[in-house]
């Protein structure tokens, strides 16, 4: 059974661990969700990846940093969707994307993309993690 038929299962048996399955994340009045979409040339994915891992571990660190999750394209291996979510916009622009630990990761990753990588701005409303 998958997890969330599992966890509506328990829900409609007024199992505990249901109640506890998700819980909010913390998202502060203004943050920013940015969604970075990546296509990388084929044959290239572990380069980026070995480049991309440690600026996501240096994220962790800032104090406007809220999460991070990477994704796979399941039908492209090579393409990638980064969600990230900030607190604050304007740190995320003029001090977050100009941090050294972000240099070599910008300066390589044209060579690595199959075209320009896509951003947007969202507005998060609401997210939830796993118990």
């Amino acid at each position: 059974m998958q997890r969330r038929s599992m966890m509506m299962a328990a829900a409609a048996a007024g199992s505990p661990a249901a109640a506890v399955a998700a819980r909010p994340l913390a998202i502060p009045p203004g943050a920013v969700a940015v969604l970075v979409t990546l296509a990388v040339r084929p044959g290239a994915e572990d380069a980026f990846l070995r480049l991309l891992h440690p600026v996501l571990d240096a994220m962790r660190a800032e104090p406007g940093f809220v999460s991070a999750a990477l994704h796979r394209d399941p039908a492209d291996p090579a393409r990638f969707l980064l969600h990230e979510i900030w607190a604050d916009r304007q740190d995320l622009v003029e001090v977050q994307m100009r941090r050294p630990y972000r240099a070599e990761y910008e300066a390589q990753l044209p060579a690595l993309l199959r075209r320009p990588r896509a951003a947007e701005v969202w507005a998060p409303l609401r997210a939830d993690t796993g118990g």
